[in-house]
């Protein structure tokens, strides 16, 4: 009896050991080191399940999610990261890409880092794009409005014709100024009505305003 008495008590006491062990490990550190890890889409959730961040290639990048809901997915042949705020709704992200389709053209060629306001679109984007169809490169600022579309304000780049520009829109997107600089040095300023018509120019080699 004394000896089974004995066993059970030391069978007890290994038991409570062990546990202890494992629970004081778990409590300790539950971070898992990886040297490398080959994922196709990672999902950063908060406690609460709020996705706040996805980094995906493009097959399984999500289409808009608004709210921890999903719209139909849109053309997006980018891989990157997107993020979300604290309601689950994108609110911004950094993308980029670039293939050669069937007919040999560059397509879908460039990078985008963008910062959208809270319930709207859009408010700063930093892009450079070089393909078949669009080649710039600049910082974009628009007044986007919650739910609502919104209208880009400035633009400050460099477009297809290697020219430098700056360009501000009235709140409705329409140009007013242009100031540029060409790629052979050539200075001037536009002023335009909403129409989109010049109304004024001033040239840098203009001697009327010449110093």
């Amino acid at each position: 009896m004394t000896s089974q008495r004995f066993l059970v008590v030391y069978s007890g006491v290994l038991t409570a050991a062990f546990a202890i062990t494992v629970l004081a490990g778990f409590t300790r550190d539950t971070r898992t080191k990886f040297a490398e890890i080959d994922v196709q889409r990672i999902n950063v959730r908060e406690p609460d399940g709020t996705l706040r961040m996805v980094i995906s290639d493009s097959a399984h990048l999500p289409g808009v999610i608004v709210k921890s809901k999903e719209q139909p997915k849109v053309d997006r042949p980018q891989a990157g990261m997107l993020f979300y705020n604290g309601e689950g709704s994108e609110n911004g992200g950094l993308i980029f890409g670039g293939r050669r389709d069937g007919h040999g053209d560059v397509v879908d060629s460039g990078g985008s880092l963008s910062f959208d306001r809270y319930n709207a679109n859009q408010v700063i984007q930093l892009l450079g794009v070089d393909d078949k169809d669009n080649h710039m490169a600049g910082l974009a600022v628009s007044d986007s409005q919650p739910n609502n579309g919104g209208y880009r304000r400035i633009w400050v780049g460099r477009g297809a014709d290697d020219a430098a520009t700056l360009a501000l829109m009235d709140a409705a997107g329409n140009k007013r100024i242009m100031l540029k600089v060409a790629a052979n040095g050539a200075a001037e300023m536009e002023f335009l009505d909403k129409d989109g018509n010049v109304v004024k120019v001033i040239r840098g080699d203009d001697p009327a305003h010449a110093k």
